[in-house]
């Protein structure tokens, strides 16, 4: 087992592009570590250049006490699962699996017992003599996750994995991943677009965006406590909802206004946005904190007149979009608090911003400021 710890890494290619810009990233040993963030914004190219397959420009990786810039990938004791599976197709699933181990010259006694005991683990132990072709998506990805497994390697690599799974397999692929890596308790740096695939599996999570760390932490403080407005909008499903305003005192109290819509500032946050009055800033509040006015805040709270525009019944929860002047957001609810049939696309309604639920960033910055 191993820690793996980035010093200052950065890489940039010959055009001039900064895939990785400064990495610095500690990953506890046995720890499940997810890099999530936008296509190309450097989280595979900062795998690959743990795994060794993309040279650094500048900085050190260590893998347990050990410096690896110099050392072939095949010599740093990790395995790498793909996101194309990568599996030979002329060979069985067997013949996959057992391909490395002949390659470090393991004796047969040994290759066989590793074999057998991924197979087991994973559950293929009848797909050991079929070829990659007549297997579907998640078994090929089993045959993949096998053939890491029998390395026993001090850290595994994932690089977006389920892409290439429907939803249903992508869920049942997550939950047998997390429980492998209970079993094996081996540290799992796992990438991933997917912020939900990142916040059930990862225990910290690195946020990413163009080639920087934005955040470093557990799923539950990336999703209360983002530290800038790109966190607070790509963790979070629907999206964290933003409006551009002011902060307007008005009869001893303070409110947040733009367009037609006035939030009272929570007591809780007046105090960290005392110097942002009258100056620009972004109201930042997730869907789920807004309420159709049968709520009780509706007492304490000022309703705010929307317009329906679309409407997504998902089962346990509703989707719906409003726009206020134009300026569409979303809200969740669940469909236990209301018949989607009794609502009408146009009409107009009062909705509760819970106002302590609220956060709010500098529009300059985007860093978080309460």
């Amino acid at each position: 087992m191993a820690e793996v710890i980035l010093k200052s890494v950065s890489k940039i290619y010959p055009n001039g592009v900064k895939a990785a810009n400064n990495i610095d990233l500690k990953i506890k040993d046995k720890e499940f570590l997810a890099l999530v963030g936008p296509s190309g914004c450097g989280k595979s190219t900062i795998l690959r250049m743990v795994a060794g397959l993309e040279e650094i420009s500048s900085g050190d990786i260590y893998i347990g006490e050990k410096l690896v810039n110099n050392i072939a990938p095949k010599d740093r004791n990790i395995a790498m699962v793909f996101q194309n599976y990568a599996l030979y197709p002329h060979m069985t699933v067997r013949q996959n699996l057992v391909f490395g181990l002949k390659l470090h010259r393991h004796p047969p006694k040994v290759i066989t017992k590793r074999v057998a005991e991924a197979a087991e683990i994973l559950g293929i132990s009848d797909l050991l003599n079929r070829k990659p072709r007549v297997l579907s998506g998640g078994q090929r990805q089993r045959a993949a996750l096998g053939r890491a497994i029998v390395r026993q390697p001090s850290v595994f690599l994932f690089d977006e994995p389920l892409s290439n799974l429907d939803a249903k397999f992508r869920v049942q692929m997550r939950s047998e991943i997390k429980r492998l890596h209970q079993r094996l308790q081996t540290t799992m740096i796992y990438v991933t677009h997917d912020q939900i695939e990142a916040m059930t599996m990862g225990e910290r999570i690195a946020v990413i965006k163009e080639g920087t760390i934005q955040q470093l932490s557990t799923p539950v403080a990336l999703y209360h406590q983002p530290v800038n407005k790109f966190v607070a909008g790509f963790i979070g499903s629907p999206p964290m909802n933003f409006f551009e305003g002011r902060i307007i005192p008005q009869n001893k109290n303070s409110y947040f206004q733009a367009n037609n819509m006035q939030i009272k500032i929570s007591c809780s946050h007046l105090k960290k946005l005392e110097s942002m009055k009258e100056k620009e800033i972004i109201l930042g509040i997730r869907p789920e904190d807004i309420y159709l006015n049968i709520s009780s805040l509706a007492k304490e709270e000022t309703a705010i007149r929307s317009r329906l525009e679309t409407i997504e019944p998902m089962g346990a929860d509703i989707f719906l979009s409003f726009s206020i002047n134009e300026k569409n957001f979303n809200v969740r609810v669940e469909s236990a608090q209301i018949d989607p049939q009794k609502l009408n696309v146009g009409e107009n309604m009062d909705l509760i911003f819970n106002s302590k639920k609220c956060y709010y960033f500098d529009c300059q910055t985007e860093e978080a400021i309460a």
